[in-house]
């Protein structure tokens, strides 16, 4: 069983967040970071993205250590991209308090020529100009999985619709489905998705797990009840990157294997949310992910002889 690489092409950042927990500065984020870490779980992994100056050895070294092929990375004069949010008392909303682009504000992905035919693409959740540029520098892929957010939904619809008709998996949160397609039905919202392009669509909702429409087939996978969450940040990046990491590890796309991959993003996004920052999820082994991916399956397991 051949295990491809994944190109993974996001921000990379430094946050600042409030929580329940207490404030947590210069803490390793970004969409590409969270992604890699958790798709490095189970193939070698190919990021793409900026840093500034201030972007700390230790982070370099935690995606080193998962196997990341740092050769994208860019290192730019001046400060990497900050976010800071305030997350409610029950974790289910935030708000953006800041946002500092920094080197991100000039970042345009540039491909390195050896990871233009990686055959499994993951566009992490930037603008969808940056989106179209990297798929105009990869080769043939096999898979492309495009994720994005509301903002985006906002302010740049028609290129976002041109990412679309050039991706296989759309991954967003059930607000974000009904926002771009119009639609309040999830079922009718994803029908709507599909028919710009992408082939299949999983809708994340949060707490109660996802949705995965491939083709007319629908697969509803929960959420790990979890008695001690810390940060939901990057649960949804650490989601696709499971799912799209599982698949080159397989080097499949039928029905069952991209069912079973959003059992695993699921897996990979109940790690992340239990501490704040990357370095949990990092530290994530094959007997760890076993232990949860058996208790998936614990937990909707009806059948009886």
């Amino acid at each position: 069983m051949a295990i491809e690489p994944v190109l993974v092409v996001g921000s990379v950042g430094l946050d600042k967040i409030h929580v329940p927990d207490g404030t947590f500065d210069s803490v390793v984020g970004g969409s590409a970071t969270f992604a890699s870490v958790a798709a490095g779980q189970f193939a070698p992994v190919r990021l793409v993205g900026i840093v500034g100056q201030d972007f700390p050895d230790s982070a370099v070294h935690t995606l080193l250590q998962r196997g990341v092929d740092l050769t994208g990375l860019e290192v730019a004069a001046g400060k990497t991209f900050h976010w800071e949010g305030r997350y409610s008392d029950d974790l289910s909303s935030r708000e953006s308090l800041v946002t500092d682009l920094n080197t991100f504000a000039d970042f345009h992905p540039r491909i390195p020529d050896r990871f233009t035919e990686t055959p499994y693409v993951m566009l992490g959740n930037i603008a969808p100009e940056l989106q179209l540029e990297v798929l105009d520098q990869v080769r043939s892929p096999k898979l492309v999985v495009a994720d994005t957010m509301n903002f985006w939904i906002d302010i740049a619809l028609a290129d976002l619709k041109r990412v679309l008709a050039r991706t296989d998996i759309l991954v967003l949160n059930e607000e974000e489905a009904r926002m771009l397609s119009g639609q309040h039905n999830v079922v009718k919202a994803a029908k709507d998705l599909q028919a710009m392009g992408p082939q299949r669509v999983v809708v994340k909702q949060g707490e109660y797990g996802a949705l995965l429409f491939d083709g007319d087939d629908v697969f509803s996978a929960p959420a790990l009840p979890l008695g001690d969450v810390k940060d939901p940040t990057g649960a949804g990046d650490s989601f696709a990157g499971g799912l799209i990491g599982f698949l080159a590890s397989r080097d499949r796309i039928d029905p069952e294997a991209l069912r079973q991959a959003v059992v695993f993003g699921s897996v990979m996004a109940s790690y992340c949310v239990e501490a704040v920052g990357p370095e949990h999820l990092a530290q994530v082994n094959e007997a760890m992910v076993s232990e949860r991916y058996g208790a998936f399956r614990s937990l909707v397991d009806f059948h009886r002889d």
